[in-house]
């Protein structure tokens, strides 16, 4: 490691991380104290107001023409400012996510038939989402159907950031793994054991496999295909979609068909095809739902 490396990992560790962390401890706190529809409201507003004069509106704009040609200029402005008024509002509900009980007035379930099913099959099973409405919702999937689960997160760069996020999920049912090797031996054994697992698949990864997505390739993590032949493990699509405020629907979709053919790398890049494919259904309908925000394809 060269000086100048070994120099900005120090100011990252002993300045730029613990500023950043007293400020997200601030908000965290600060929204806190709020009853949960104020916090909403509030977080929605500010990150509304800030979030279209920031630099990263300007990568949403580029995805947003791309992804959708048709829409005017007017129409992208909208779809920009309604994402960041879903963040904000994703941002403020985090501390509240204890109090948003599965079935009650905050979250709506549908069909929740369809992942109890993979109860009592004998068999692993997979469930995938996205980072749409408040993702952070996703936590309860493990206590509607009742089952431990395993779920994987990209902890962020800032460890104070990621004691938030883990302090907000501490009434999730089952263990939260790290993304990584480590992560992926874990959910390996835990699969192999017939445990069940719930996945966030909408993220660039670099090294994946190319899968179209609103009409592009993207860079697909395959773990979710890969681990759905080599277990037999059905795959359940779970959305969960902001309806007004701080109100959800959580929806259990019917498994995914899974063919093998004989040749692992085509079903593996169908699967994954299919998946992309009711990602972007759901994205379509919602689009202010989404990260935009993401850098999801290639340059």
């Amino acid at each position: 490691m060269d000086k100048n490396s070994n120099l900005y990992r120090m100011r990252q560790k002993y300045i730029s991380h613990p500023l950043q962390g007293f400020g997200a401890y601030l908000l965290y706190w600060l929204f806190a104290i709020m009853p949960v529809d104020m916090a909403s409201n509030f977080g929605g507003w500010l990150l509304r107001t800030i979030g279209t004069k920031v630099g990263q509106s300007k990568k949403a704009r580029n995805n947003l023409i791309k992804a959708f040609p048709e829409k005017s200029a007017d129409e992208i402005e909208k779809i920009i400012a309604d994402m960041w008024e879903n963040l904000g509002r994703s941002a403020a509900e985090i501390p509240h996510l204890h109090k948003m009980r599965p079935g009650g007035s905050r979250i709506e379930i549908i069909c929740a038939e369809n992942g109890r099913a993979l109860k009592d099959d004998g068999k692993p099973g997979l469930f995938f989402t996205g980072h749409i409405g408040n993702w952070e919702v996703s936590m309860c999937i493990a206590a509607v159907l009742e089952m431990d689960m395993m779920s994987v997160y990209r902890a962020p760069d800032n460890p104070w950031v990621d004691d938030l996020f883990m302090r907000a999920r501490k009434t999730f049912r089952g263990q939260l793994v790290q993304k990584g090797p480590d992560g992926a031996r874990k959910l390996t054994r835990f699969l192999k054991q017939g445990g069940h697992a719930c996945m966030l698949v909408d993220q660039k990864m670099s090294d994946g496999i190319p899968v179209p997505f609103f009409g592009r390739d993207a860079m697909t993590a395959p773990a979710l295909a890969q681990f759905a032949l080599k277990y037999d493990a059905p795959i359940i699509p779970v959305r969960v979609e902001r309806l007004q405020g701080a109100h959800f629907r959580m929806t259990f979709y019917p498994a995914l068909p899974v063919t093998r053919t004989g040749d692992r790398h085509a079903d593996v890049a169908k699967i994954m095809t299919d998946v992309n494919a009711v990602l972007e259904s759901w994205i379509r309908e919602r689009p202010e739902q989404w990260l935009w925000v993401h850098r999801r394809w290639p340059n």
